[in-house]
């Protein structure tokens, strides 16, 4: 390593903590330096047992650039949500004991129809971006609404805020499964406003770094006409924009598909052109075995959600099938249909659902037919799908802490103020204190948050 007489990075943070290099592997890493350039890339990394530590490490405290975590934090990479449902904020910890139509029609559609109102967007939005950031979400995938000024206002206020985020315009025009106060007039509307929305996102200022993208955003196919997907498959072509929807997510959504299209939701959005390199499909609990070769084929991600899915999804999606598969998968904490806003939460809420599926969930089956044996997952794998894994399947270079990953990072301080975390250095090994930090971390863990490098006001 070079010194050079004019300190060349932008900062360097001394660190202990983890990362996850694949789903099989996670790294644990002590007296390391991470050498952030000024566009927030890790351009290299240091070890303690590295001739260059002392003298790089001397050489940033003296410029000003060193940042030094105690022996009681950790260093993370940032926790990615793949599916957030933006202006069902307010609606959070509400209402889950209707079934899922009267969740939607008496309390979903008339709170996000009020999102026509800019300042009860710009408010609601603001909390939620301050709240997912205290949370350690450096990167958010966002469901807006149909209103077009409104979604883009979310745009802004993550980027004003500092979140990593990709934000979709809700493009819903069904009259037969829309209501009519809260659906786009027509395919053509529809298609004009996202591509409007792309356009604005874009020229949004401050954003030439792209920290900020466009979502082509079906709310699924049931709320879309065929020529609304058609047209949105060829937007997607055109732009190379990221895809979002929900897939077979219910028993009804999978059948009601299958029964309109004659194929299943993911063959369809094959055909309309949906489904891309970047294309994520929330929830995914109910896809068939051509289907999951259909998906690892065009290397879409799933968001899977397991909260929400114990509420509304019928069937608990089986997550180490499809890894084993291949495919590429993360998490979301979908909101509001999840009522936690903690992507650590929602690797504790997979662990759970995937012994659940192992183990089954019936007394009265017997033993050996009850359950789904080789169905568990591991708190690695819970922690790569939170970071790496979810970075995969945004194919961003987000979610590791390596060489040429954007530093978005997070510090846990097992010693914060009424701390769940409770680590004996003497007794716990590196991979017992990470499963501590997976199964206890809270928001008050959270001390410090980076984003492309750069210190994110966390409240």
């Amino acid at each position: 390593m070079n010194t050079l007489h004019a300190f060349p990075w932008q900062q360097v943070v001394s660190a202990q903590g983890y990362t996850a290099e694949s789903k099989d592997r996670v790294t644990h890493f002590s007296d390391t330096l991470f050498c952030i350039d000024g566009s927030g890339t890790i351009v290299d990394i240091i070890r303690g047992d590295d001739g260059a530590f002392s003298p790089v490490r001397d050489a940033a405290r003296k410029a000003g650039k060193l940042t030094e975590l105690s022996s009681d934090q950790y260093l993370l990479p940032g926790l990615i949500d793949l599916h957030v449902h933006a202006p069902q904020w307010p609606q959070m910890g509400k209402a889950l004991d209707k079934p899922l139509a009267e969740w939607l029609n008496d309390y979903t559609f008339p709170l996000e129809a009020k999102y026509a109102d800019i300042a009860f967007a710009r408010r609601n939005y603001t909390e939620l971006v301050n709240a997912l950031l205290a949370n350690g979400t450096t990167t958010a995938v966002y469901f807006a609404t149909l209103h077009t000024e409104s979604s883009v206002e979310l745009a802004r206020i993550c980027l004003a805020q500092g979140q990593r985020a990709l934000v979709g315009r809700v493009a819903m025009d069904d009259p037969s499964q829309c209501p009519e106060y809260y659906r786009d007039e027509s395919a053509e509307t529809a298609l004009a406003e996202t591509r409007a929305f792309i356009h604005a996102v874009a020229q949004l200022p401050g954003n030439t770094a792209k920290r900020v993208l466009p979502v082509i955003t079906p709310r699924f196919i049931p709320s879309c006409t065929d020529a609304l997907l058609e047209g949105l498959g060829e937007i997607a072509t055109e732009t190379g924009c990221h895809v979002q929807t929900h897939c077979s997510e219910s028993d009804w959504e999978h059948a009601y598909v299958k029964q309109r299209l004659g194929k299943t939701d993911t063959t369809a959005l094959r055909d309309f052109g949906l489904l891309t390199r970047k294309t994520v499909l929330a929830h995914s609990n109910h896809i068939e075995d051509d289907d999951a070769d259909l998906i690892k084929q065009t290397q879409a991600g799933v968001a899977h959600c397991p909260l929400s899915n114990f509420y509304f999804a019928n069937a608990v999606f089986p997550l180490r099938a499809m890894l084993d598969r291949g495919l590429n998968v993360g998490l979301g904490t979908d909101i509001a249909g999840g009522h936690s806003p903690s992507v650590f939460d929602a690797c504790r809420h997979a662990m759970t659902a995937s012994k659940a599926l192992n183990d089954g969930v019936d007394a009265r089956i017997a033993a050996e037919q009850r359950g789904r044996p080789g169905s568990a997952i591991s708190f690695r794998e819970a922690f790569w799908l939170a970071t790496g894994g979810a970075g995969e399947v945004l194919d961003l270079r987000v979610g590791k802490l390596a060489v040429g990953y954007q530093f978005d990072a997070i510090v846990i301080d097992t010693r914060a103020a009424g701390s769940d975390i409770y680590i004996d250095t003497a007794e716990d090994a590196p991979e017992d204190r990470l499963q501590k930090i997976i199964y206890n971390a809270r928001r008050n863990n959270i001390s410090r948050v980076w984003v492309d490098g750069k210190a994110v006001n966390i409240q």
